[in-house]
């Protein structure tokens, strides 16, 4: 798997800054590098095979000049160059097989820190996947809180909508109303002022039926009164009659007519006296058919205020 330039550049760039990090004494691990480098675990891996491949040859180069053994031996003979020679290739060898031990234990490091990587990169994934679910399952909550809460608040706006019709006509029914008590108080105003006219005119009209029933009621006690004395004075005619009667026969006459005559006008004093008690009984049924004519134009006035209403 080869690398683009880009990704390789940064996996190396994580790399060399936690291996500074580390003070130079341990390689970093692949999952670190991937999460400092922000790639996915195969770029990680591949590249850090790479870096890893590196720093070790830079840590066991081979040799690449002449020993100082081949250049002591250089004056000696064959024998002994090939030997230096031998010796050489033996620790060239011995080098190599070093490198690739490095490189083998190496690929191991790199398989294990693969291994709990991918062991890690799982529970992360798992505890991702967990919170995308817990996520999502609060986002369905929300999305149905969101929805109550709209219908909610749809409601609450039709009813607020209703409450504020009722309101307008409650202060439409207000207004009528209010207007209709001014009417109404107009009109009570108006029926007191008729109805004081009517109980002053009233008032005075059962005054003067009171005061013509007075005047008539003293008209009768003196009616009764002399009447009373008329009977005095008839009686003692009538005695004076009786003690006269034997000798003054002609004034027995005189005085019967004269009965006669105060009779008729004692009869006339009674019809009198009745017609002052009719005349008080006809003050009095006057003033009660004012006092009847005051309530019927009470009712009148009521009535034709409820039809206007």
């Amino acid at each position: 798997m080869e690398l683009n330039k880009e990704t390789r550049d940064r996996i190396f760039a994580a790399a060399d800054e936690l291996f500074e990090q580390g003070d130079r004494e341990s390689f970093p691990t692949v999952d670190a590098v991937r999460r400092a480098a922000r790639v996915n675990m195969n770029d990680a891996s591949a590249g850090m095979r790479e870096w890893r491949r590196q720093r070790t040859a830079q840590a066991a180069p081979l040799a690449v000049q002449v020993p100082d053994a081949v250049q002591q031996a250089g004056n000696q003979a064959v024998a002994a160059l090939w030997q230096a020679a031998q010796a050489l290739a033996n620790e060239s060898l011995q080098a190599a097989q070093a490198g690739w031990d490095r490189e083998r234990n190496e690929l191991e490091v790199v398989r294990r820190e693969l291994a709990d990587a991918y062991e890690a990169q799982a529970r992360d994934l798992e505890e991702a996947q967990a919170r995308v679910t817990l996520l999502e399952q609060q986002a369905a909550e929300a999305a149905e809180l969101v929805a109550r809460q709209a219908k909610d608040l749809a409601e609450a706006r039709d009813a607020l909508a209703g409450v504020e019709q009722r309101a307008a006509l409650a202060t439409q029914r207000a207004d009528e109303v209010e207007r209709r008590a001014q009417e109404l108080r107009a009109e009570l105003d108006y029926a007191h002022q008729d109805a004081r006219a009517f109980r002053e005119e009233s008032r005075k009209a059962l005054d003067a039926a009171n005061q013509e029933a007075q005047a008539l009621r003293s008209e009768r006690d003196a009616t009764r009164r002399e009447a009373e004395e008329l009977r005095t004075e008839l009686a003692a005619v009538k005695a004076k009659a009786q003690a006269e009667a034997e000798a003054h026969q002609e004034q027995k006459r005189l005085a019967a007519q004269e009965a006669v005559r105060q009779a008729e006008r004692f009869t006339k004093v009674q019809a009198e006296r009745d017609e002052a008690r009719q005349e008080a009984r006809t003050a009095q049924e006057e003033a009660a058919m004012l006092r009847g004519r005051l309530g019927a134009e009470r009712v009148a006035g009521n009535t034709n205020r409820g039809k206007s209403n």
